[in-house]
């Protein structure tokens, strides 16, 4: 029992660093299996699951000339990103979690991350509120704004996906995601609530 907990409590301290760092956490390091209570809200639908991308070739933000009409100039899904992107995918199939829609940042590697894991639920549209203000925090608080006013409109039966930035889901949250994570939010009178955290 004391183990197991050490062992989630390592999982979790190692994401933290990795994100705080901006590296890739390992596939496979921490437990796929979400909380139960979670599961069962995810089934029954009305979230949206704020997803960072995938695990990205080395570096921090994008190289200088940066354009989101060139994949070839961005920093993007390495390998193993790719594999983890179609682990999520498989994970919410195989846990029969509801998706109505999803949208992904503009990013290359987000939208990668969204048509590798989710193409099969749902069209995957390109939406600019999720777009990274890494390099533009003026940016931050409008789109913050645009994320708060569509969870009003999450439908109740099934889910949406996000796929966005470090920086835009903890702007929203609070939460600092590792490459890959799922971050679990609904609407609540007082702006945001967090339902739950999962790492397939």
């Amino acid at each position: 029992m004391v183990s197991d907990t050490l062992a989630r409590l390592a999982g979790r301290l190692a994401a933290v660093f990795f994100a705080a760092a901006g590296l890739a956490l390992p596939v496979g390091s921490m437990a796929a299996e979400p909380p139960a209570e979670l599961l069962a809200a995810l089934q029954r639908g009305g979230y949206a699951l704020l997803v960072r991308h995938a695990q990205t070739e080395p570096g921090i933000g994008d190289p200088p000339g940066m354009r989101l009409d060139d994949c070839g100039t961005q920093r993007n899904l390495s390998a193993a990103g790719r594999e983890q992107a179609r682990a999520i995918g498989a994970a919410v199939r195989s846990r029969a979690i509801p998706v109505a829609a999803v949208r992904s940042s503009q990013w290359c590697r987000c939208l990668d991350t969204a048509r590798l894991a989710f193409g099969g639920f749902a069209p995957v549209d390109a939406w600019p509120a999720l777009n990274s203000f890494f390099d533009d925090r003026s940016a931050e608080a409008g789109r913050t704004r645009e994320l708060r006013a569509a969870l009003a409109a999450v439908p109740g039966t099934a889910n949406v996906v996000w796929v966005t930035h470090q920086v835009n889901i903890t702007a929203l949250t609070g939460v600092v995601p590792a490459p890959g994570e799922i971050v679990v939010v609904r609407k609540a009178a007082d702006g945001v609530t967090v339902a739950g955290r999962w790492t397939p």
